[in-house]
């Protein structure tokens, strides 16, 4: 695959994040305050209003909560065809992250994700598979 982008650990919304995928460990914000899971990240917890932010380490595990396949190739990256999936972390209901699966994926809502870990130069990227396979 091609490197379309190279994440930084050092941007403050999402930073935690690649820093987790390097450790091959998934990562959400939450509020130190009031614990509250805060995705897509913010520098201030909608809730309470704190700016006592920390990125978790949570399990890399979820479940199937929406998905679409894509017929026409977009990009040389990502041939058709591909399923992206929405993924709902087990340990956080709130967060749901995106996967992309090649070709067509016989999904089905609540089923089992895994995720694994891709090694690049620069950076590691999460990559979901049905945690059956």
């Amino acid at each position: 695959m091609t490197d379309l982008f190279v994440p930084t650990t050092t941007d403050h919304d999402t930073g935690g994040f690649w820093e987790a995928a390097r450790r091959h460990q998934i990562a959400v914000l939450y509020c130190a305050s009031c614990d509250a899971v805060l995705h897509m990240p913010k520098q201030y917890c909608r809730r309470c209003g704190s700016f006592d932010t920390a990125w978790r380490d949570v399990r890399p595990q979820g479940s199937v909560y929406s998905w679409i396949v894509v017929e026409r190739q977009i990009h040389p990256a990502y041939p058709a065809p591909y399923t992206i999936a929405l993924i709902e972390l087990d340990d956080a209901r709130e967060a749901r992250l995106i996967g992309h699966l090649p070709g067509r994926v016989d999904l089905q809502a609540g089923q089992a994700m895994i995720a694994g870990f891709e090694d690049h130069e620069t950076y590691t990227l999460p990559v979901w598979r049905l945690a059956s396979v």
